[in-house]
């Protein structure tokens, strides 16, 4: 069995953008280290940042937490500073390729932390609203290609000083730019989300935590087929849920999408919690659900496909749509 969720403080722990260049500006330079070891919906209508007081620290994680979380995500983006270039074929390996919110999702992802989306229209619905004033390390920072502009083009991770750490733009690649440094930053700043820790596991970690880890876990060792062989990690869909919460406890004992759908009792889909199975249809309005997937929290959604086994949202237009109804079933 793989590694487990520990409940210390300190331990816890896919679309691309279609926008998202800056405009050339003076950055901060720093030494380069060696790196650590497509589906997208249409663009949604603009949308308005959610107005609230401040942002919220999870109770089941502590700033601390929060902190050491951010500090390592942050030193992983640094250190691909001068190791990728910018275009809209992402690379995930070396060479690196990324536009803004595929560098965002890499660096996240590549440190336990999903985002499950590589466009900035999605990231920007994830977290809580954070005040300019109140900018914090690991928030996600969002600007407009211009003032009156009402959608997101460009993210990036603030990195503390009023600093952010972007892939600007083909000529800058990925580097650090202070928040005052240019009228881009200054006039076409948008708002700010902050998506730690609400996207981590709570601590102490719960069975659905567990769960969820474990999914996220065996995504790239999982292989997908028609047959469910446990011994050689090969899985169906439904084998691969099956699988995922008998390593927790929860004895599915089905396999197929149908069965699974007839399991536990239904849920809304504004009362979805981690653990919950979703179940989507091939053809928008059929009866039929044809895919069965792990809810995993903060919108985002565990797949398993004949193509593989992703991390996406709800929020993008192909889910929203193909969304049929959740069972919860423990």
């Amino acid at each position: 069995m793989n590694k487990r969720l520990v409940t210390a403080t300190l331990a816890f722990a896919l679309g691309f953008s279609t926008l998202g260049a800056v405009p050339g500006s003076t950055e901060v330079k720093l030494n380069q280290k060696e790196p650590e070891s497509s589906f997208l919906g249409a663009v949604p209508a603009p949308i308005k940042a959610l107005e609230v007081s401040a942002a919220t620290v999870n109770v089941y994680n502590n700033q601390k937490a929060v902190d050491a979380k951010a500090d390592e995500i942050i030193r992983f983006g640094k250190s691909l500073i001068g190791k990728a270039t910018y275009g809209s074929n992402y690379s995930y390996t070396y060479p690196y390729q990324f536009k803004c919110a595929s560098f965002i999702d890499f660096i996240f992802q590549s440190k336990g932390v999903h985002l499950g989306s590589r466009d900035e229209d999605y990231m920007i619905k994830q977290g809580t609203f954070v005040p300019k004033d109140q900018l914090q390390k690991g928030d996600l920072v969002f600007f407009k290609s211009s003032p009156k502009a009402t959608v997101p083009s460009h993210v990036g991770i603030y990195i503390g000083d009023n600093k952010i750490l972007h892939m600007a733009n083909s000529k800058l690649k990925i580097t650090i730019s202070d928040l005052n440094s240019t009228s881009f930053y200054r006039d076409n700043y948008m708002t700010a989300r902050r998506v730690l820790p609400s996207l981590m596991p709570s601590n102490p970690a719960t069975k659905a935590d567990y769960l969820v880890e474990d999914a996220y876990n065996l995504m790239n060792k999982a292989k997908m087929g028609s047959v469910n062989d446990e011994r050689n990690m090969k899985f169906t869909g439904g084998g691969y849920v099956n699988y995922i919460y008998k390593l927790n406890g929860v004895n599915l004992g089905k396999t197929t999408v149908r069965d699974l759908s007839k399991l536990g009792k239904t849920v809304s889909r504004s009362n979805l919690k981690k653990g919950d199975l979703i179940f989507l249809n091939s053809t928008v309005g059929s009866s039929t659900p044809s895919r069965v997937a792990i809810y995993a929290g903060e919108h985002r959604i565990i797949v398993p496909s004949s193509d593989g086994i992703s991390s996406r949202v709800l929020l993008s237009d192909y889910y929203n749509s193909h969304y049929m109804y959740a069972k919860r079933v423990f």
